[in-house]
């Protein structure tokens, strides 16, 4: 064979090696008769279930090209082990594993973002021992563990020794992540870290644990249990892993089928160690009133529909759609925030109640809709479905 059609085949691999499907594990951290950290009128489980479906809903939407994964969609118990064995069983390239903080110090607040790493901090070393504390409520732990005990600082000078192959990947993606996290909510900046956590040790890719904030604070309660804080905390989610992926593209090591932008310069990678308050293990779980949110205003925000209004397709079977809410809550059709819309629908699905509006064959009709609509639903989005399924936007525009 000549080299001039050996390096061509050869290119032809590269180019379908880096098209594959990207593939995103999201884990919801605890569950089951693991509720995490208890509040005053919430558990982190089911804030963590909550954020966890946003993204993926979110990358779904704007996104199909990304395969999503989710260590648990619902309220059970996943053993450590097995959520990282989720991801390497599905080759996924990215693992984020969502988590809400606590303290003693009802004073602590603010966001951070983990890596795998050495705790090289107390606080860090706490923030490890109790996420890791889940492997007590696990049949057999020591053995599925070799020893490990969570709340022994000798059991941790293993990640001394530990090579992570992905650690700059994980530690640029945390930077991303945190990044649109702060510029989102305006919250204190704990910091990208490091610390020895169990669920991201055996994870084959790079690998990322999110604290969103102090279920322990009572402000910041409120807020991780509010609708809109929620979309807002996912929104930023979505978006620092959609920078993560085009700066990967940026250096030609995975090439996505999309036309979603970039939303953010790169960033200069970073893990920081800075002082801040202990972290103290979690209350031990009581009778705690189920998660309380309050009603959406706000529709989830779209990137992806960054696009100039194309003409209207002449394809019968597709029909364009409006998004405007995403609620925990589910809305009546007279409920005053919908007033004036009409062919208003709801979907209920297992991140929430959708709402719609607007159903038309014509694309820049439902355009000029959320032009009009922009003041009281800023985030709406158009979506597509063809035959009654729902399809990529761009590609129907293309035709």
């Amino acid at each position: 064979m000549q080299l001039k059609n050996i390096l061509s085949l050869a290119a032809a691999v590269l180019v379908s090696i880096s098209c594959q499907a990207f593939t995103i594990v999201l884990d919801a951290g605890h569950g089951g008769n693991d509720a995490g950290a208890v509040g005053l009128m919430s558990k982190e489980k089911n804030i963590n279930l909550r954020h966890a479906l946003l993204v993926g809903d979110m990358i779904k939407e704007r996104n199909p090209e990304i395969k999503v994964i989710f260590t648990r969609d619902k309220d059970v118990f996943i053993e450590l082990n097995e959520r990282a064995r989720i991801a390497n069983r599905n080759k996924a390239d990215l693992f984020v594993s969502i988590h809400t903080n606590s303290s003693k110090n009802k004073a602590a607040n603010g966001i951070e973002t983990f890596s795998l790493g050495v705790s090289r901090s107390k606080e860090n070393m706490e923030v490890a021992m109790l996420e890791n504390s889940v492997i007590l409520l696990e049949d057999d732990h020591e053995s599925k563990y070799q020893g490990f005990d969570p709340n022994s600082t000798d059991s941790y000078i293993m990640f001394e020794f530990m090579k992570d192959e992905y650690s700059q990947r994980s530690i640029s993606c945390a930077d991303y992540i945190q990044t649109k996290l702060l510029d989102s909510s305006g919250r204190a900046d704990r910091g990208v870290r490091q610390a020895g956590f169990l669920v991201l040790r055996a994870t084959a890719m790079p690998a990322v644990l999110i604290e969103l904030g102090f279920i322990s604070n009572k402000e910041e309660e409120k807020a991780l249990n509010d609708d809109n804080k929620q979309i807002e905390n996912a929104e930023a989610i979505y978006k620092g892993i959609i920078d993560y992926i085009h700066s990967l593209e940026r250096k030609g090591e995975h090439i996505l089928n999309s036309d979603t932008p970039s939303t953010t310069p790169s960033p200069t990678p970073k893990a920081e160690e800075t002082a801040i308050p202990a972290v103290d293990a979690k209350p031990a779980e009581s009778a705690t009133p189920a998660i309380v949110a309050t009603p959406a205003v706000v529709a989830t925000p779209a990137v992806v529909e960054q696009v100039q209004a194309s003409p209207a397709t002449d394809d019968v079977d597709v029909i364009y759609k409006l998004q405007i809410l995403v609620s925990s809550k589910q809305h009546s059709p007279s409920d005053p925030i919908f007033k004036g819309i009409n062919r208003l629908e709801e979907s209920k699905e297992a991140v929430g109640y959708k709402y719609f509006c607007g159903a038309s064959k014509n694309y820049n009709e439902v355009m000029a809709l959320k032009d009009s609509l922009k003041d009281r639903f800023n985030g709406a989005f158009i979506v597509a479905y063809k035959n009654g399924v729902r399809v990529n936007v761009q590609e129907t525009l293309k035709k």
